[in-house]
Formats: C-alpha cells, sequence, structure tokens
C-alpha cells in the first residue's frame, strides 16, 4: 500500500459549510464595522448640532450687545432732562425693534387690517361706524415675526358692527 500525502477530498456537507461559514464570518465583521460607523456619526452629528447651538446663541447674544449699551447710557443720564431721557428710551427700543427684525422677526403694524387668529389675539372689541366689523382699530401689544416664524401674536382690539 502506498501512503498518499493527499487529504481526502472533503464530505459535500463540509465543503458547502466552510464557505458559507466564512460568508458569515464577513457579514458579521461588515456588520460591526456599520454599526460602529453609525454610532460615530450619530457622535458627530450631536457635536456638530451642539456647535450650531453655541455659535447661534452667540450671534444673537452680539447682535442684543448694543442695545444692552444703550440701556447702561440712558440709565447714567436718568438725573437729566426727562424729554433727553424720553428720546433715549425710544432709540434704544427702535434699535432693539432693528436687531429683531434682523434677526427675522419684524415688528407688524396690524391697524387697519383684517382680524387673523393665526396673527391676532383678540383683547376686546369695540364699535367703530367708519370701520368694517373684523378690522384691527388698535394694537395693544404688537405682535413679532412673519406667518411661518411668529414669536408671538399681536394683541389687538377688533371693531364690531355699529349700533344703529
Amino acid at each position: 500500500m502506498t501512503e498518499r500525502n493527499e487529504k481526502a477530498p472533503p464530505e459535500p456537507r463540509q465543503a458547502v459549510e466552510e464557505p458559507v461559514a466564512e460568508q458569515l464570518a464577513e457579514l458579521e465583521d461588515r456588520w460591526l464595522r456599520a454599526v460602529a460607523e453609525l454610532d460615530n456619526l450619530r457622535k458627530r452629528v450631536a457635536r456638530d448640532m451642539e456647535r450650531q447651538r453655541i455659535d447661534e446663541r452667540m450671534r444673537v447674544a452680539a447682535e442684543w450687545l448694543p442695545v444692552v449699551d444703550n440701556l447702561e447710557l440712558a440709565l447714567k443720564h436718568a438725573d437729566a432732562d426727562a424729554d433727553a431721557v424720553i428720546e433715549g428710551v425710544r432709540a434704544v427700543r427702535d434699535q432693539a425693534v432693528g436687531v429683531l427684525a434682523r434677526l427675522g422677526f419684524p415688528r407688524r403694524d396690524d391697524v387697519g387690517t383684517r382680524f387673523d387668529p393665526a396673527r391676532h389675539e383678540a383683547v376686546g372689541t369695540v364699535a367703530v361706524p367708519d370701520a368694517d366689523p373684523g378690522t384691527v382699530v388698535e394694537v395693544v401689544r404688537p405682535g413679532y415675526g412673519e406667518d411661518g416664524t411668529q414669536l408671538r401674536p399681536a394683541s389687538v382690539v377688533v371693531s364690531t358692527k355699529a349700533d344703529e
């Protein structure tokens, strides 16, 4: 009998199981890498979002700094002429309204417009003979922002039908 150094041919079942086991190991490795990559992506997105929040907060705060500076100047001159102080406060208010507008929230003057419950909050009604019913006749507290980005609705007085 001669000895052969050859391996015996694999059994058919073993021939199928080995490639399947290799494929399974490769797929498991790819899956683990994908899970790790997804986890890293989540962490990176969270860091980026936090960085954007901080940047936006700093930008908004920087917009308000001149308003604060002018309020402090007004307080320093509070003992001065009352008319000058009032004029200074008006100027600071106008500056603050400008900051809101630059941030995308303009002040709305809605007197004379039709009452819109999405943009207005009715705080009272009054009979006005020369105004159509449902018209804003007075703004008690102004609204800021536009339809899609409204900070708050305007508090308004609305006309009703005048008694005859």
